[in-house]
Parts: C-alpha cells; sequence; structure tokens
C-alpha cells in the first residue's frame, strides 16, 4: 500500500494540516502517513479535538487508524468507502 507522506510539522505546523489532509484522504480513498504533527509547537502531537475529527471521518470512511492517541506525533489513515450516515459528536 502506498502512503502520501504528510509533514504535520509544515508551515504553522497546527491541527488544520491534520483536519484538511484526513478529510481529502476519505475523498480521494488515499492513505496518508502524517508524520510531525504539531512539530512546532509548545506541546506536540494530537490533542483532544485532532482526534474527536479523526475518529469521526474513520466512522464515516471505515478507516484503519493507526497512531491516533493524545499525543501522537505521526498518524497513519487508510480510508474505506464513505457511508451516508447520521451521526450525532460532542
Amino acid at each position: 500500500m502506498d502512503f502520501l507522506k504528510i509533514n504535520g510539522g509544515h508551515g504553522e505546523g497546527g491541527g488544520q494540516i491534520i483536519r484538511s489532509a484526513i478529510t481529502l484522504s476519505c475523498i480521494t480513498k488515499q492513505p496518508i502517513h502524517l508524520e510531525n504533527i504539531r512539530k512546532n509547537r509548545k506541546k506536540e502531537g494530537l490533542k483532544p479535538q485532532h482526534l474527536t475529527a479523526i475518529q469521526i471521518l474513520q466512522k464515516i470512511s471505515k478507516a484503519d487508524v493507526i497512531g491516533a492517541k493524545i499525543g501522537s506525533t505521526e498518524l497513519k489513515f487508510i480510508p474505506g468507502n464513505v457511508e451516508n450516515l447520521e451521526l450525532i459528536e460532542d
């Protein structure tokens, strides 16, 4: 399986690159490997809000995800087929 590698510390190195990357991964069905997540930040790695976004898109696309935990600086997201679901998340 070919992963598209994405440097999560690029530019501002914030959470938007995470949300955009996993969303586009679902749309294109391209597996991604995010590295250096929030590397340039005071507290690097995934925060709770990033984990929530990952979990929602995981449910919608039946994705396989490796490394989805608070503080992780690396994530692999392998999307499946996107489903039309009604989700209620807090």
